[in-house]
């Protein structure tokens, strides 16, 4: 079993606090810090080669999804870092590029978040969805589409939900945390 590749460039290495959860498959690159109880599963790809990416406590980032940045340039000298708050869940082959994710938002499968994109907390970006650069999502919306748009108010349900969600995936990313380490006890054996 093959771990996460984590790889340092212009002298920024990716810090990942130790109860977080990286998968097999996983490369990290660059200016990276993961939280604690944070999880990036299977065959995602962070990289912060050319700005900054931070990943807050308890999210988890599903399998197969990207997670870039964007560079400083004239007329935005500070660029686009890609932040993602605790307790955010972004759904598998997401792509998730120079924008702020507020703590308990949701990005939905295959959904892609573009520059300058804010998505308040308790909000919902749907899956399949395409938020365009600079739109920022209201706190308690579902939003939809290609580009997305307003659909209707998250219901106290909806968000419970999400909340369930990040609850369930801290305690699956431990059970895949022992899995992996028995894994390769028993590789090495």
């Amino acid at each position: 079993m093959t771990g996460p590749t984590l790889i340092p460039i212009n002298g920024k290495a990716p810090r990942i606090h130790d109860s977080a959860f990286i998968a097999a498959g996983v490369v990290i690159v660059g200016d990276v810090e993961i939280g604690p109880e944070a999880s990036v599963w299977y065959n995602c790809v962070i990289r912060a080669d050319i700005n900054h990416i931070r990943i807050g406590a308890r999210s988890n980032i599903q399998d197969g999804t990207v997670i870039h940045c964007d560079s400083p340039k004239p007329g935005n000298p500070a660029g686009h870092p890609t932040i993602i708050g605790e307790d955010v869940l972004i759904g598998h082959l997401a792509m998730v590029h120079g924008c702020i994710l507020h703590p308990r938002s949701f990005v939905g499968l295959g959904a892609i978040v573009m520059d300058g994109c804010e998505i308040e907390s308790d909000a919902m970006l749907a899956a399949g969805a395409m938020l365009t650069p600079g739109k920022r999502m209201p706190s308690g919306q579902l939003w939809q589409g290609r580009p997305a748009k307003y659909a209707r108010d998250l219901s106290e349900a909806d968000i419970e939900g999400m909340k369930a969600s990040v609850a369930g995936y801290v305690i699956n990313a431990r059970i895949h945390r022992e899995a992996a380490a028995e894994a390769l006890k028993a590789a090495s054996a």
